[in-house]
């Protein structure tokens, strides 16, 4: 790839489809690889010699470790070039899933999870800084929005898909087609992913000072607000659906991963047009469903409707705020910016569950429409106060000129206003 093709493309060229597309991929497989053992609890709990509960500890064993390595391994790996970062933290799932799929040990299990965890963080921190700079600066919310629709197809078809294949074929089949998604997905990225640079040490903006960026804090708060009421009513939708006399939990959820599908793709649309409008429309939507299923739950078909809205708001609002973190941060910061969202976005996960299971235990299921609530008002409360730096009416995007892709190493670019070209931007206003 030569350089003026490049900076073609980063002013205004078309979205670079092959490679969004891996980085696509390999959010699907992160999250297939953290949530796969949730659906085979009951099959890999005698091979393995432990009760149901403790396969369940593989699930929260991953997200430990990936709340706890995030940071200092994503800020570690800043000098080395991105792609084989990229490529090694693939390659750990793969050796993570081929030892659970050989397995007959618990211990040697966990440990395994601990270390798909590990590089799930460094995976996360680096898949929308890593679209950020593949796309045109006006482009950039869309680019972003392809790569995170990874995770709503895991969510909505590739869990249940996966969970379908352990039942016919055996839950260590299952893994090992992981192993084998990671490894296609490393030749996949080598051929049609650019590398980038990393940073020069002497260029590397202190994590503290990234963090003190105006813009960043907000964002980072409504990660944790959104997320904690997310996980409030997402954890316990069973013994919520139990109060509301539905009984089909199954439905429920299979409707709200549906949804998702379809607020991503309106993200899709509007992001690069209406960040902050979009945003604010999908908070309100989601505490205009809190307040639906505490008034009304009990009307069934309120329920799936307050439950498919609920998919809609909550299909979008992730990439949205990722999305305003990059911009806020610019593409050069953003890996660092992205691993502080990942420690808040898995602090709000674990939060949301504890609250919701206070808020069951002390007052029923009941309650926890309005224990979500509060949550998210604040959310959309920090969203509509952010209007200067973290959601601006009109998005301050940046451009990387000089981060040009190579094959091989750094390349020199046309750089201004100290190495970066600063567009303000309302979008191009195409579909996807």
């Amino acid at each position: 790839m030569t350089v003026s093709s490049t900076s073609s493309q980063v002013k205004g060229g078309p979205l670079p489809w092959s490679g969004l597309l891996a980085l696509s991929c390999a959010a699907f497989t992160a999250v297939m690889t953290e949530l796969l053992p949730a659906g085979l609890l009951p099959a890999m709990a005698p091979p393995l010699g432990v009760a149901e509960s403790r396969i369940g500890f593989l699930v929260t064993a991953y997200a430990a470790a990936s709340f706890l390595a995030a940071v200092p391994v994503t800020a570690a790996l800043r000098g080395l070039p991105r792609r084989p970062v990229l490529c090694g933290a693939l390659l750990g799932f793969a050796v993570s899933d081929a030892l659970v799929a050989l397995s007959s040990s618990y211990p040697l299990t966990f440990a395994a999870r601990l270390l798909a965890g590990a590089t799930g963080g460094t995976l996360w921190a680096m898949l929308a800084g890593y679209a950020a700079r593949l796309a045109p600066a006006e482009r950039r919310g869309r680019a972003i929005a392809i790569v995170l629709a990874g995770i709503t197809l895991a969510l909505s078809l590739g869990v249940p898909a996966g969970t379908a294949l352990a039942g016919a074929v055996g839950w260590r089949a299952a893994f090992a087609t992981l192993v084998a998604l990671a490894v296609l997905l490393v030749v996949w990225i080598r051929l049609r992913v650019p590398g980038f640079p990393g940073e020069p040490a002497h260029a590397r903006m202190p994590l503290t000072r990234v963090a003190l960026r105006p813009g960043i804090r907000p964002v980072l708060s409504v990660t944790l607000f959104l997320l904690l009421g997310h996980q409030v009513m997402y954890t316990y939708v069973a013994p919520f659906d139990a109060h509301a006399g539905y009984g089909r939990t199954g439905l429920l959820l299979a409707v709200f991963g549906t949804a998702t599908v379809a607020g991503i793709w309106v993200t899709g649309v509007l992001i690069d047009r209406q960040l902050r409008g979009t945003l604010l429309a999908a908070l309100a939507l989601f505490a205009g469903v809190l307040l639906a299923l505490g008034l009304g739950a009990r009307a069934h078909a309120l329920l799936l409707g307050a439950v498919a809205l609920w998919g809609v708001a909550f299909g979008g609002a992730p990439t949205l705020i990722q999305t305003a973190l990059v911009d806020a941060s610019g593409p050069a910061e953003a890996d660092v910016a992205t691993a502080l969202q990942t420690t808040v976005y898995n602090a709000g996960i674990a939060a949301g569950s504890l609250t919701g299971g206070v808020a069951l235990d002390a007052m029923g299921a009941g309650a926890l429409p309005w224990t979500a609530l509060p949550p998210a008002l604040l959310a959309l409360a920090t969203v509509t106060a952010s209007r200067r730096h973290a959601f601006p009416p009109l998005r301050h995007t940046v451009a990387p000129e000089a981060e040009v892709p190579t094959e091989s190493g750094p390349m020199a670019g046309a750089c201004t206003a100290g190495g970066h070209a600063v567009r303000r931007s309302a979008g191009d206003g195409q579909g996807l």
